[in-house]
């Protein structure tokens, strides 16, 4: 169990401001005072999870609580995650003394203990490793195949197949980024006519992470869009040209900050002041760059700014750069490109 006693913070880590006693966060910026010991406990948790140690796990999540506002949608998230690490506990602490003694070799295994008779089974299970992994990249390639399929059919197989590639690069972008933070997650599924998505464990993550994870997969597509710009710029080919548009316009409408998009995910992390920003930025671009798309990505960040009213305890401004970095990237590769593939004229 953590003995963890912070030191008394009497002034804002973000801002400077002086807090009154007690406060868990801060009036003038809305950061959270005990921000840094918060990510200590969710870090040491996760690695308690890991071993099988759910008790211990359960004891750090309800220490974090100390420090987080009552009400908080991180409180919610955090308590809803002690109740299942509280009924795994008990699954383990009501299993027979007898089946555990009957199978010693079992018990280093979190799984082993919850399924009694069944423990050498789990090991067996746990130890095989490749062939899980086998089974979950079988059900990506599975659906990456129909995906391209679908494109292919549609759009014949040299601007089906590139449309597909594409759309797997930008997911790969939010792959690569959740593993290089040793983060859990799956390699991505497609879903043929709708898009495709990727499923990683955000509990106890901050908002921050949360939107640069978002946002790498705009990025990762804009670098796409880029290369494909290259080759058209070396032979100029139509097809090049029409994949690196279509990409940076799918980049760009993914970046509309309303739910199930990136950007839905990644203005969660900006203040109101900086989703003003953001509108400001995307309408600035609309008119430099004339293209519409931006005004959608400015009323999206208008409606998060005036109208949803879910600010963050601890806005990012790193964030809100690498927003605003992503689409005038986007924008200024669609004002070069001539009008062909998806969001031409």
């Amino acid at each position: 169990m953590s003995t963890l006693t912070p030191e008394l913070i009497r002034k804002c880590r973000r801002c400077g401001q002086e807090l009154n006693l007690g406060t868990l966060e801060c009036e003038h910026c809305q950061a959270l005072v005990y921000a840094q010991e918060l990510d200590r406990l969710a870090d040491g948790a996760k690695v308690l999870e890991a071993r099988g140690q759910f008790r211990q796990a359960r004891e750090q999540w309800l220490l974090s609580l100390r420090f987080l506002p009552p009400g908080s949608s991180q409180a919610s998230q955090i308590a809803e995650h002690v109740r299942d690490l509280e009924q795994a506990d008990s699954q383990i602490a009501a299993q027979p003394s007898s089946q555990l003694q009957a199978a010693p070799k079992t018990n280093d295994h979190p799984w082993a203990k919850r399924l009694g008779p069944l423990g050498p089974l789990a090991i067996f299970l746990a130890k095989a490793k490749f062939f899980l992994s086998a089974l979950l990249k079988l059900k990506f390639l599975f659906s990456f195949v129909a995906f391209f399929g679908l494109y292919w059919a549609l759009w014949g197989p040299k601007f089906g197949i590139g449309f597909a590639v594409l759309i797997l690069i930008h997911e790969m972008g939010h792959y690569i980024d959740i593993k290089r933070r040793g983060l859990p997650a799956d390699m991505p599924v497609f879903l043929p006519g709708f898009g495709a998505y990727v499923r990683w464990q955000a509990l106890g993550v901050s908002l921050e992470t949360r939107s640069a994870v978002a946002l790498a997969g705009p990025l990762a597509g804009f670098l796409a869009a880029l290369a494909c710009a290259a080759v058209w710029w070396q032979t100029g080919s139509p097809l090049w040209a029409a994949l690196a548009r279509t990409s940076a316009f799918l980049n760009v409408l993914n970046l509309i900050p309303v739910s199930m998009l990136d950007g839905g995910h990644a203005i969660l992390a900006l203040s109101k002041m900086e989703r003003i920003a953001l509108l400001v930025a995307c309408v600035g671009l609309w008119l430099t760059l004339g293209e519409g798309m931006f005004i959608l990505v400015a009323l999206g960040a208008g409606y998060q700014a005036f109208f949803a009213g879910d600010f963050p305890a601890y806005p990012s401004r790193k964030t809100t750069a690498y927003f605003i970095g992503v689409l005038t990237a986007l924008g200024l590769l669609m004002s070069v490109l001539p009008r062909h593939g998806i969001g031409g004229r």
